[in-house]
């Protein structure tokens, strides 16, 4: 029988010499592009090497060549403007703000924003004021040849590009030319399309983020209701799947998480309250958190939630955010708990999320996420070798 195959969420720890470019990239400095492009085609192939090494069957790029996991996407498509947030207006950032569990624990998120939190957004609100169109084909077909110009150099011979869902890039969007924030969404998607097509059709899977879908949950309740959470989930996941149309769905990861953030996690929303609407997603894996202590016990709700016939999971089985490096023995076993309700065979190995939110913050000490992937692949080849 074929052994467990291993993957990880798609972003990685940057290497130090490549910071100062996306520095003065995202400060919109003036910056040697020569010398960027080489250090940032240096830096894939060798951290596509150092998942080979590791043991990781399905590689990334690390996100080697975007400002962050949603933020990246502002630069790529036309018809949206960024303005500054209207005095006195909240950040998601912000302990004042609406999340429960950012207000439940002020003390902490105080001390943890001023230390362990450094974002690359450019801060204000969208606003979409004519046709979305999408203007990053040089640039995804830079990203996508240098992925695949380090796993031909490793002998790697499966990869993923990740990229943000609608929902991710634009939790909320001023609408100025659609007439609805749901047909916005709509020509969203359909720019977005662009993106996602070019990856798969240079034979790489597409991974799309979409963080926004469970944490805005933490955002709209209380004081909302369940019912006013999935009313605003839903057109999204509507735009995604649009998004999908024409490309094949086993060439599509789908990957959730609650945040990246190591807090408390205390209002996330519970999965199997949600696992429908992930479900609805026209993707052929789906990845989830399984590693997070908030989250670990949901295994269970695959005794009674069918996997769709064809249908691949990806639960985290190490967690990316505690520097603690999780014994093999616990991955296969948490491997195992998966595979005996929805079958091994549509089981696969992969991590919580990423292990860098950004090019400038991350969760563990960059020699630690490599012992943590060897870790992983490790567990994997245990539960295969005792797989029934």
């Amino acid at each position: 029988m074929a052994r467990i195959r291993t993957t990880h969420v798609g972003s990685l720890i940057r290497p130090a010499e490549l910071i100062p470019f996306l520095r003065k990239i995202d400060a919109g400095e003036p910056y040697d592009e020569e010398a960027y492009e080489a250090c940032l085609r240096d830096s894939v192939r060798a951290v596509v090497q150092s998942q080979r090494d590791a043991g990781i069957d399905v590689v990334s790029d690390g996100e080697f060549g975007k400002s962050a996991w949603n933020y990246y996407v502002y630069r790529r498509l036309g018809g949206i403007e960024l303005r500054p947030s209207p005095p006195g207006e909240a950040n998601f950032a912000s302990v004042n703000d609406a999340p429960t569990d950012w207000t439940r624990f002020p003390e902490f998120y105080a001390e943890y924003f001023a230390t362990e939190q450094e974002y690359e957004g450019p801060g204000g609100d969208y606003a979409c004021v004519g046709p979305v169109t999408y203007t990053g084909g040089d640039v995804i077909a830079r990203d996508i040849a240098a992925l695949k110009a380090a796993m031909e150099a490793a002998g790697v011979e499966e990869g993923f590009l990740p990229v943000v869902a609608p929902a991710s890039c634009f939790p909320s969007l001023i609408d100025e030319h659609y007439g609805s924030q749901e047909a916005a969404l709509i020509g969203v998607a359909e720019a977005l399309r662009e993106e996602y097509k070019a990856i798969v059709d240079a034979g790489l899977y597409v991974q799309i983020d979409d963080a926004y879908i469970p944490f805005m949950y933490d955002v709209l309740v209380p004081p909302g209701t369940m019912d006013d959470y999935r009313a605003w989930a839903q057109p999204r996941l509507d735009a995604l799947n649009h998004a999908l149309e024409g490309i094949p769905s086993e060439r599509v990861r789908y990957h959730v998480c609650w945040g990246s953030w190591n807090g408390p996690h205390t209002n996330d929303v519970a999965l199997r309250d949600i696992v429908d609407l992930v479900l609805q997603v026209d993707a052929g894996t789906y990845l989830f958190e399984a590693a997070n202590p908030r989250h670990e016990h949901e295994w269970r709700i695959w005794e009674d939630v069918e996997l769709p016939a064809g249908k691949v999971i990806a639960p985290g089985v190490i967690s990316h955010a505690t520097n603690v490096v999780e014994h093999p023995e616990l991955v296969a076993e948490r491997l195992e708990r998966f595979g005996r309700l929805v079958g091994f065979e549509n089981v696969m190995a992969s991590t919580d999320c990423g292990f860098a939110q950004g090019p400038y913050i991350h969760r563990v000490h960059e020699s630690i996420q490599w012992a943590k992937l060897r870790s992983l692949a490790e567990g994997a080849q245990l539960a295969s070798s005792v797989r029934r």
